[in-house]
């Protein structure tokens, strides 16, 4: 065969040797020669060069070593593109400036690469000997434009309410093919839900309703056989709260939600609340039997000695303008002395798990001091009787809650006698 006809891809007589050559490369390697290559699958860069890279061996005295590279598509003729025998290379006028060959070594080097080059590429190794060797391999090219930086947007940007409102996240990509979309939450993949919902391409992310859960760190990761980028992050609004309200304070002693405040002292009570926005706070004292709002913010003072009262309840309000739901915390206030209060703090922990029970009265003038009432759980269901500080019977309960209250000691005058 002449070499006008290799360089000839249109004529007859090159067609019928590339279906020749087509027949041979299905026939598969022979024992005495080996053609590998690194993979059977290699992705590409449109516009740039791609490297095709083929390792032959044999075991037996070679007087030629012929190499040929043929390229197909779906549903088409293998197509031939360049052949060399030793180390003259005889290619395909049409592709002689694309393809590139050194031989004896095997391997293709395609620049530059565009999207008609995406396909099958075989090559072909012929050792001759005393005989003829063969062997070939097939490899898929896929030619892709890199994935360029994604933008993710938001919808509503102002914000959704917990319960209440929905939330779209799109992806939104300028460049790049065959894209895949990959929503993260705190840099893990976001799953659906029963909240949670995707578009079919995956690059929207819808959830409904939004809760105070769905708060985090979201991006989007798009990725192809030849790159992949990931957006910046981005925080959804989402209003929630009040929850887990608290008052907590900067001294006395607070036993469940009383507070044990020494006379003349002055306490700073702060009361706080998972929210977003910020909830606002009101503070509302009890007294015989009326409400009234003493003062907004989360802070309030209480000075002791201008307490009328020994015993106050107090209210600590919290309120979200946004999702529009509130929540109060009650807490009791008790001035007492110093005495008294360094009494109690002084007591060790174990003996609040200690009991004393009455049977009966006692003598009135042992009736006055600090008492304290304890709820004992009752499998029964009968309440326990209270019992007095200085108990000293021992007994196992369990875990209880405890206030403490003054007694304060009054004698009534006695009538003195007058003449009348």
């Amino acid at each position: 065969m002449g070499q006008d006809a290799f360089m000839d891809p249109f004529s007859n007589t090159v067609g019928v040797f590339q279906c020749k050559i087509y027949l041979l490369l299905l026939a598969g390697a022979c024992s005495g020669l080996k053609v590998a290559v690194p993979s059977h699958t290699i992705h590409g860069i449109r516009g740039q060069a791609l490297y095709l890279p083929v390792h032959y061996g044999f075991h037996t005295p070679a007087s030629d070593i012929q190499i040929i590279w043929l390229f197909e598509r779906p549903h088409t003729m293998p197509k031939y593109l360049l052949g060399s025998v030793n180390k003259s290379v005889v290619p395909d006028l049409e592709y002689q400036h694309k393809f590139t060959m050194m031989p004896p070594n095997a391997s293709l080097l395609i620049n530059p690469l565009q999207f008609t080059d995406e396909g099958n590429y075989i090559v072909k190794v012929n050792i001759q000997g005393n005989g003829t060797l063969s062997a070939s391999q097939k490899i898929q090219v896929t030619v892709d434009d890199p994935v360029t930086k994604p933008v993710v947007q938001t919808q509503p940007l102002s914000g959704a309410v917990e319960y209440v409102g929905n939330m779209t996240l799109t992806c939104i990509v300028e460049g790049g093919t065959r894209l895949i979309y990959q929503w993260l939450k705190n840099g893990r993949p976001v799953h659906t839900t029963s909240t949670n919902s995707f578009s079919p391409q995956n690059n929207t992310l819808h959830i409904a309703p939004v809760t105070k859960e769905d708060i985090g760190n979201y991006s989007c990761l798009v990725k192809n056989p030849v790159s992949k980028m990931e957006s910046d992050i981005t925080m959804p609004i989402i209003y929630y709260g009040p929850y887990g309200l608290r008052v907590n304070s900067d001294k006395g002693l607070k036993v469940g939600e009383v507070f044990t405040v020494d006379i003349g002292e002055a306490i700073l009570f702060d009361c706080s609340a998972d929210s977003y926005p910020p909830n606002t706070y009101s503070w509302i004292r009890r007294t015989d039997n009326t409400t009234y709002v003493i003062k907004h913010g989360p802070h309030l003072e209480v000075a002791s000695e201008k307490v009328a009262q020994k015993t106050t309840d107090y209210v600590c309000c919290a309120y979200n303008n946004v999702t529009g739901r509130q929540d109060e915390t009650h807490f009791t206030v008790i001035i007492t002395s110093v005495v008294i209060r360094q009494k109690l703090e002084s007591r060790p922990k174990m003996e609040y798990r200690k009991a004393r029970t009455f049977s009966g009265h006692e003598d009135a003038l042992d009736d006055f001091g600090i008492y304290e009432f304890v709820a004992f759980p009752d499998a029964s269901g009968v309440p326990r009787m209270p019992r007095s500080v200085p108990a000293s019977d021992s007994i196992s309960g369990q875990d209880l809650h405890s206030t403490i209250y003054e007694v304060i000691q009054h004698i009534p005058a006695q009538q003195q006698d007058h003449p009348e």
